[in-house]
């Protein structure tokens, strides 16, 4: 995201940050940090010395893949010809690579894992930043994801950025480079329909009828699940269509938002907090694993003055079926709601244990939530079909799709969910719609 910005020619301040809390069956409450031997030295504290020469010994092990896996710059693939000019900057540092390691980028980061890591703690602790990066445990990740985690998260001057404003702030600059190369932004504008004319994707139509017609291409950010129905039957391969009908969803989230008076707080409040209940569940339980931000600790201007805002969720692994024939807005929905988000206050108590005391906003979203206000597909976090029980087998979908003219980008798509699918495939379906030429302008301003 920082080079789509950078390519944009808009900077965001940013607040500069190192540490993160987590709460832990084994350690309770502990602070830890990015960088290369801070949390060695917490594993040393609170699990011991076998743990700790383990992390060592990992670290050692992953310094060729964290190399191999930021040999080669995103911003320079594409799947033309022209990939030969714009990668071939690249080209002598991937050939300094180790010829073993290369291949094994694309395997599950477990069989990495396997030869050095044998404590429990330390398996857990990589299944759950393996979900937190690819909502995926470690046997399903491909090691490429964790390496070049590594190589950022372990360096000796690592640090953590946040942009003062918060995400809104990242969205207002995102806008103004759109609209600053031409681009206009409709808000309330719900697609409804794909047009197809010759067999090429044209333009779409709006839910009040409108058509909006394309001049070089339709790129859906919907998931892949909601961009289906807004296609005409015969535009696609039905293979195709069934294929992504059936690419696997991640699961969903339970929010909680609170808004609460900060009077006689600390002020050395931590902004991130991670709480896992019970690693034998794995971190992909259900009520299980929950993240808290406090994001008015680092940037004030989040919140009123004396006051503090809350954001705690269970990241993507919230069932849709527990909600399947709920009804919002009845007591039945409301109480379940309830239900669901104790979990969620419990992590807030380990950061602020009178919280409950506090509140001045409450308000809590569920799948249905997602499901109505993002028009996502069962509130769904995104997809991990492009990572698997077999990595080695799976095919890494691209934003190509067997319609001429539509490309397909997002978080149901590659590189997996969140932010960095959006990034990654707004650069993908870049390359594709503009010559090699400009797209090697483009990695010259960008990197160094």
């Amino acid at each position: 995201m920082g080079q789509v910005l950078q390519a944009l020619g808009e900077e965001l301040e940013v607040i500069r940050y190192k540490s993160w809390m987590v709460h832990l069956p084994e350690t309770g409450s502990v602070l830890t940090e990015v960088g290369a031997d801070q949390f060695q030295g917490v594993v040393q504290k609170y699990i011991g010395s076998e743990a700790a020469q383990e992390w060592a010994d990992l670290k050692d092990v992953m310094r060729p893949y964290a190399s191999a896996s930021t040999a080669l710059a995103p911003i320079a693939v594409r799947s033309a010809a022209g990939i030969l000019v714009t990668l071939a900057r690249f080209l002598p540092n991937l050939f300094k690579q180790p010829l073993d390691i290369l291949p094994k980028l694309t395997r599950p980061y477990s069989e990495v894992m396997a030869g050095t890591i044998k404590h429990p703690f330390l398996q857990n602790w990589m299944d759950l930043l393996c979900f937190l990066l690819s909502g995926k445990k470690a046997d399903a990740t491909p090691t490429a994801e964790i390496a070049f985690m590594f190589d950022d998260w372990y360096k000796p001057d690592a640090h953590l950025e946040f942009p003062v404003g918060g995400s809104g702030a990242l969205v207002d600059a995102l806008v103004r480079g759109l609209k600053k190369f031409g681009g206009e932004l409709q808000l309330g504008a719900h697609v409804e329909k794909i047009l197809v004319e010759d067999g090429r994707a044209a333009g779409v139509q709006l839910r009040n009828g409108k058509k909006i017609h394309a001049k070089k291409a339709v790129v859906t950010n919907a998931t892949v699940w909601d961009t289906i129905p807004m296609l005409p039957t015969e535009a696609v391969p039905e293979e195709w269509r069934k294929d992504w009908a059936e690419r696997p969803q991640c699961e969903s989230f339970v929010h909680l938002h609170l808004g609460i008076d900060a009077t006689d707080l600390p002020d050395d409040l931590v902004i991130h907090h991670t709480s896992i209940e019970d690693w034998s569940l794995g971190v992909d339980a259900p009520q299980n694993l929950c993240l808290v931000s406090i994001p008015s600790v680092l940037d004030p201007g989040m919140a009123p003055p004396g006051k503090h805002v809350i954001h705690a969720y269970t990241p993507g692994s919230e069932p849709y079926e527990v909600w399947e024939g709920v009804e919002r807005g009845t007591p039945e929905y409301e109480a379940l709601k309830k239900e669901r988000a104790e979990v969620l206050f419990r992590a807030v108590e380990k950061a602020i244990p009178d919280v409950r005391d506090r509140i001045e906003v409450c308000m809590i979203g569920t799948p249905k939530t997602q499901e109505r206000f993002l028009r996502r597909s069962r509130g769904t976090y995104g997809g991990f079909g492009w990572c698997g029980e077999d990595v080695e087998g799976s095919s890494v979908p691209t934003a190509k799709t067997p319609l001429p003219g539509l490309y397909a980008v997002g978080d149901s798509n590659f590189p997996g969910p969140g932010v960095p699918a959006v990034a990654a495939g707004g650069f993908s379906v870049a390359h594709e719609l503009v010559p090699f030429w400009k797209q090697c302008e483009l990695i010259d301003e960008v990197l160094p």
